[in-house]
């Protein structure tokens, strides 16, 4: 059986500056938070998934040499249009599974979700795969995943919003047969004569904390870490306790590359 592509954002990508920045703020905190005692030995990054571009940019502010990665042509060309000179940000269009980065960077990121967007569940090896291969040895991968209970609790109802010319509704839902999180979001944009109705439909992975683990056990990473979202929205109306995890996770080195060289799930401090 084939293995279902992962189709890329297409209006979402186009209008998603102009609809989903409210949380940037709390992921910036996460990311500044979590990854304190890493990010001042960072030299090179990759923010994989990197969408328009935020996560990349902030962190070449802080000096650090950036590779964005994204599947969505809208997104990367956006993100591009968004360096300015003298940032060493490099975009590239690729898929999470399959990427690779033209030299081994000590630090990936993969934020606001976007592990949840795998086709499937055996694509998480994949992906912790792909990451291992582009990190030094050492480095960390840092990331963020919405939890069953987000779509469990979370995802079900009616979200609409409008922008100048743009109204985005979104209804979501939680299918548990096939344990995956559903929204379906209707578009419609204002022309010449009227409206244009468009329609994009978008399928989320539901993770446990077990199988995130051990996804990225299964390569070899060590000193996993985890924080509930909470910590950081905790004025969010759609986060919850338990319904979003970040984590931190060390790629082995040479000599303990054979995955047995964890230190278990923890607390991220």
């Amino acid at each position: 059986m084939r293995t279902p592509a992962a189709r890329p954002y297409t209006l979402l990508a186009q209008y998603y500056d102009r609809f989903f920045t409210f949380h940037r703020e709390g992921f910036r905190h996460a990311r500044l938070s979590l990854l304190r005692e890493i990010l001042p030995r960072v030299r090179t990054a990759c923010d994989l998934a990197c969408g328009t571009g935020a996560a990349a940019l902030e962190l070449a502010k802080l000096g650090i040499k950036v590779y964005g990665v994204d599947l969505s042509p809208t997104m990367c060309r956006l993100a591009r249009a968004k360096v300015r000179a003298g940032e060493i940000v490099t975009i590239l269009q690729g898929d999470m599974r399959t990427f690779r980065l033209p030299e081994p960077v000590d630090l990936i990121t993969c934020e606001y979700d976007a592990l949840n967007h795998v086709p499937r569940k055996s694509d998480l090896a994949r992906v912790a795969h792909a990451v291992a291969r582009a990190l030094r040895p050492g480095g960390h991968f840092y990331f963020d995943v919405n939890n069953r209970r987000a779509f469990q609790e979370v995802w079900p109802g009616t979200m609409w919003q409008e922008r100048s010319g743009v109204v985005m509704v979104m209804r979501g839902r939680y299918d548990e047969r096939r344990d995956k999180g559903v929204t379906e979001v209707d578009w419609f944009v204002r022309q010449k004569g009227g409206w244009r109705r468009s329609h994009e439909r978008v399928e989320q992975v539901a993770w446990t904390c077990a199988e995130v683990v051990a996804g990225l056990r299964s390569v070899g990473f060590q000193h996993i870490c985890s924080t509930d979202a909470i910590e950081f929205f905790r004025s969010h109306p759609r986060i919850r306790p338990g319904c979003r995890t970040f984590y931190v996770a060390r790629a082995s080195s040479p000599r303990r590359s054979n995955g047995r060289g964890g230190q278990g799930l923890g607390r991220a401090n």
